[in-house]
């Protein structure tokens, strides 16, 4: 046989670790670089750690695996990139490793254990709900903030307490229909991913995207669901993920929609990357690509269609706050503010595109280093002098209205589709008020 019939070896598969070219375009867009300075802790101060467990010249110690704990994954790093750096990718497969391979202290995993037995299952999540209510309808709450008892809580509880949502009675017996029907003729069959956090704490968002998607013309099904996965694969709990996922498509597919809206960024970013997650597994890789084809964040989802219902006028100065998982990670920049630049009255300023310092759990993982960023976003809201704090995570709300309290500034906090219902009911021409020091406003306050 001569070299002619001979097959070409088939290339080398290049590790996505060798994108990085170290040229720090990263390094202003990445938090905690910007809080410390420190070269371990920007995002290719952390790739050279992965390259150097990679090549065995480091070993996983403590100190190693602190600086992957440290980030965020708020992903600014990969807007900012030239070189294509898949980093989300990269920081993820990492956590994996790390928490295959290195034990943690006993009250780390008490701590992780305690989150994660509990945020991913709205059941358990709602037999809190009545305990939680009463601790501040009794006003033991606000108590122990005003006497500053609370700051005797180790820091990670005393993060935790401070991001208590304030809960309404009406709330605890609350249920999303299962079907909401279109309003007119029918335009789209969709179904909404519910969440896990969300459908206990923040109803009132997944309300508002119901009636909103109703009003434009969108059958929504909302079926029983569970958590999507997306905060256990964040804290490198990757079995534990994709499993949650599993049933959440397993639920949804049977709906028979043609779209699956989602309103919480995290969320979002992480089902549309089933498909790459699920693509070693024969059994699920082609339904996952499948279901990921069709997940669309809600803004996505209602600019794609012409405006049907009337928009009242809201006279509101509103701050948007571009959540990461939303402007970074599935780069949607100008729908979200499309919503609510449509809106008659509504004065839209930006506020920059770092991170607020939530990053799912991160907050009550990292609360110094959630504080210091939290912080700086929160001085950048102010400076812009709002009625209004919008942003299309959850996390975000929390995270910001936090800060805000704590400088005397109690803005409204609302997600953009709780807006757009507010306009489209012509429920009110200003916004809601500003909650009382230690509460946080849902649009069930009107």
């Amino acid at each position: 046989m001569t070299a002619a019939h001979l097959s070409a070896p088939p290339p080398l598969r290049k590790d996505p670790l060798d994108d990085c070219v170290h040229c720090g375009f990263c390094l202003p867009h990445c938090p905690t670089y910007v809080s410390w300075g420190e070269e371990m802790d920007s995002p290719r101060g952390r790739i050279e750690l992965m390259r150097g467990l990679r090549d065995g010249r480091l070993a996983l110690t403590g100190e190693v695996a602190s600086h992957f704990d440290r980030c965020l994954g708020c992903l600014g790093c990969v807007t900012a990139c030239p070189s294509g750096v898949r980093y989300g990718e990269l920081i993820e497969r990492t956590r994996a490793q790390v928490e295959a391979a290195r034990p943690r202290p006993l009250p780390d995993r008490l701590f992780r254990g305690l989150l994660f037995a509990l945020f991913p299952y709205p059941a358990r999540l709602r037999v809190l709900l009545p305990l939680l209510w009463a601790y501040q309808a009794s006003g033991l709450q606000r108590l122990l903030r005003a006497t500053g008892l609370v700051r005797l809580l180790p820091a990670r509880l005393r993060a935790l307490e401070g991001l208590l949502p304030r809960l309404r009675l009406r709330e605890l017996r609350g249920r999303l229909p299962a079907r909401t029907a279109a309003r007119g003729e029918r335009r789209l069959r969709v179904a909404l991913v519910t969440g896990c956090v969300q459908q206990v704490f923040f109803p009132g968002v997944n309300g508002a995207t119901a009636r909103v998607l109703s009003a434009e013309g969108c059958d929504v099904l909302a079926p029983p669901q569970g958590c999507c996965g997306a905060l256990s694969m964040h804290a490198g709990r990757e079995a534990e993920s994709l499993a949650l996922a599993r049933a959440l498509v397993t639920r949804l597919e049977a709906t028979r929609a043609d779209v699956y809206a989602v309103n919480a960024a995290g969320c979002g970013s992480h089902l549309k990357d089933l498909g790459r997650l699920l693509a070693g597994d024969p059994a699920w890789a082609e339904r996952a690509r499948d279901f990921s084809a069709r997940v669309r964040d809600v803004s996505e989802v209602l600019t794609a269609l012409p405006a049907r219902a009337v928009r009242h006028p809201v006279q509101a100065r509103v701050a948007y706050q571009p959540s990461c998982h939303l402007f970074h990670a599935q780069g949607l920049r100008s729908e979200p503010q499309a919503l609510l630049r449509a809106i008659p009255g509504v004065e839209l300023v930006e506020v920059g595109d770092q991170c607020c310092g939530s990053a799912g759990v991160y907050n009550l993982l990292e609360p110094a280093s959630a504080a210091e960023i939290g912080a700086r976003k929160a001085e950048a809201i102010l400076a812009v002098r709002p009625d209004v704090l919008a942003s299309a995570n959850p996390g975000c709300l929390l995270q910001l209205g936090g800060h805000l309290r704590g400088r005397g500034a109690a803005l409204p906090a609302l997600h953009p589709i709780e807006l757009l219902d507010v306009s489209i009911r012509g429920a009110r021409r200003t916004p809601p008020p500003a909650p009382a020091p230690g509460q946080t406003r849902s649009v069930n306050d009107r």
